[in-house]
């Protein structure tokens, strides 16, 4: 009877569509599927540290702030630049619109504090848009330009996903996230 229940991924990808979408479309009124399914699927990826950490050096060294993911990103050519700079939109779009008092204190005291996540955000989504994506890639160059164009409408939909799931958490209708 265990093969007929979905597993802790099929559950979260199941449940931050159904939230995202009910946040964007129903809440906002932002009728755009694919933008939409690009931020449930960057919510499901990033419930696992090490893809919210993803980027490394070439030393394997993670890279945790986003000053020093620019340098690696400027360091990278073609598909792996793009994939650099899709990440550090994702990275500075998810801090902002999920956790922004954390993205707050992340920026204190370290060289974070001389960056503008909203700003490097937008830059990055545009840039990764306009470099060849790999094979493999399902974010499309539409996708990434509109994700840059409506950078704060998805923060600010993003914090209506979190509202949205803190309320199932108190009901007690959501799957453990983020911890």
């Amino acid at each position: 009877m265990t093969a007929d229940l979905p597993d802790r991924n099929e559950l979260l990808r199941r449940f931050f569509a159904g939230v995202t979408e009910h946040a964007f479309a129903v809440r906002m009124g932002v009728a755009d599927p694919p933008l939409v399914d690009y931020v449930a699927e960057m919510l499901v990826r990033f419930v696992r540290n090490d893809a919210m950490y993803g980027m490394r050096t070439p030393r394997g060294e993670r890279l945790m702030q986003v000053a020093d993911m620019l340098a690696e990103a400027q360091a990278r050519q073609g598909s792996a630049r793009r994939r650099a700079h899709r990440h550090i939109g994702d990275f500075t779009l998810f801090w902002l619109g999920v956790y922004p008092e954390i993205a707050k204190r992340m920026r204190q005291g370290r060289a974070d504090s001389l960056i503008d996540y909203r700003d490097q955000g937008k830059r990055n989504y545009l840039l990764a848009s306009t470099l060849p994506p790999a094979v493999e890639e399902p974010a499309t160059d539409e996708v990434l330009k509109r994700l840059s164009d409506n950078f704060e409408l998805c923060v600010y939909g993003l914090g209506e996903v979190r509202r949205q799931w803190e309320q199932h958490e108190s009901d007690g209708d959501a799957p453990l996230l983020f911890g």
